[in-house]
């Protein structure tokens, strides 16, 4: 049985030593930070299919202007595009037997469901995060004042410097010009590591910074705000994933990290960003016990799918950009 047992300390018979502390520690646990960051499209409900869309209105197709009196009003039109997302099954489980539940001081229960709950959150925030990776969207560092850009969602120069406050400045200038909305007020959102902003930080300890009195919506893991970005910080996605995302397992915590190792990816965004249909929420179930009440389990589980709303066939509305590097 792969799960908890008795037999075993590691797997189970520590919650029962002799002179066991009655309080319970868990292993240190990131706060998940991509999720929040997604729109929840359609709460789909069960019987709906797989698929969920969503419709994309684009620009009136003529400019409207100056009329001549004795001319017609002009007429024009707009076209619309769909977006498709895939939900799929996702969840994870531990069994354990009846006699581990039944000799241990520590609730098996509770530990369980602690755990489960974790995987979850962090599960959606990889789904997440691999739908923010697909932006078109890529700025590269090639300098301490200076950033290539590319549409395609492919870097193609290395990225050689740390992110400073000069890069904010190019970067952000570059978003209002693209006409990428805000993702409240005038403000845009970005999502890093903590040591990626070391550099950003230090450069903003001589700038005057402030806080907005009475700011209501606070994410996750935000630490201030510069240049109209609200910055976040997250730990578990890990760094690297910089030229091919394949080769990056955030599940196994593997990735490609960049060659140059003076700064990591960091993710830049407005509003609309990702979509998330959801079929089945996520839930807590309980396996219902077999061989007389000796083999139990607990789970978690959920029907969900994470999609880039604006792909890279449509790089001229896409909201989500990446600090990024090819090598």
């Amino acid at each position: 049985m792969t799960g908890q047992v008795w037999a075993t300390d590691s797997l189970g018979g520590y919650m029962y030593s002799d002179q066991l502390s009655d309080t319970m520690r868990h292993q240190v646990q990131p706060l998940v930070k991509f999720r929040q960051f997604c729109d929840v499209k359609e709460a789909l409900g069960k019987h709906a299919g797989q698929l969920f869309t969503w419709d994309v209105y684009k620009d009136i197709s003529q400019q409207g202007g100056t009329l001549v009196e004795t001319n017609t009003m002009r007429e024009s039109n707009y076209t619309i595009v769909q977006g498709t997302g895939t939900v799929n099954e996702y969840g994870n489980s531990v069994p354990y037997t009846g006699k581990l539940d039944d000799l241990s001081l520590h609730p098996v229960k509770q530990v369980i469901n602690k755990v489960l709950k974790h995987d979850c959150k962090k599960a959606f925030d990889i789904g997440a995060y691999n739908q923010f990776d697909a932006c078109a969207l890529r700025f590269v560092g090639t300098a301490t004042d200076g950033i290539v850009t590319t549409t395609n969602g492919t870097a193609t120069a290395t990225n050689s410097v740390a992110y400073n406050n000069t890069h904010a400045k190019l970067i952000v200038d570059a978003m209002k010009e693209r006409d990428i909305p805000p993702y409240i007020n005038d403000d845009y959102y970005a999502i890093t590591h903590p040591s990626t902003l070391r550099t950003f930080k230090n450069n903003l300890e001589s700038i005057q910074q402030y806080s907005e009195a009475g700011f209501q919506l606070i994410m996750n893991g935000e630490i201030g705000r510069y240049e109209n970005v609200r910055y976040v910080e997250q730990t578990h996605i890990p760094k690297g994933g910089a030229a091919d995302s394949t080769t990056f397992d955030p599940e196994t915590k593997t990735a490609d990290a960049w060659n140059v190792g003076a700064s990591s990816w960091i993710f830049f965004f407005g509003d609309d960003t990702v979509a998330e249909g959801i079929s089945v929420v996520e839930e807590i179930r309980g396996k219902i016990p077999t061989d007389y009440g000796r083999s139990k389990g607990i789970a978690w589980y959920s029907i969900n799918g994470f999609a880039i709303v604006h792909t890279v066939s449509d790089p001229s509305n896409c909201r989500i950009a990446k600090w990024d590097s090819a090598v």
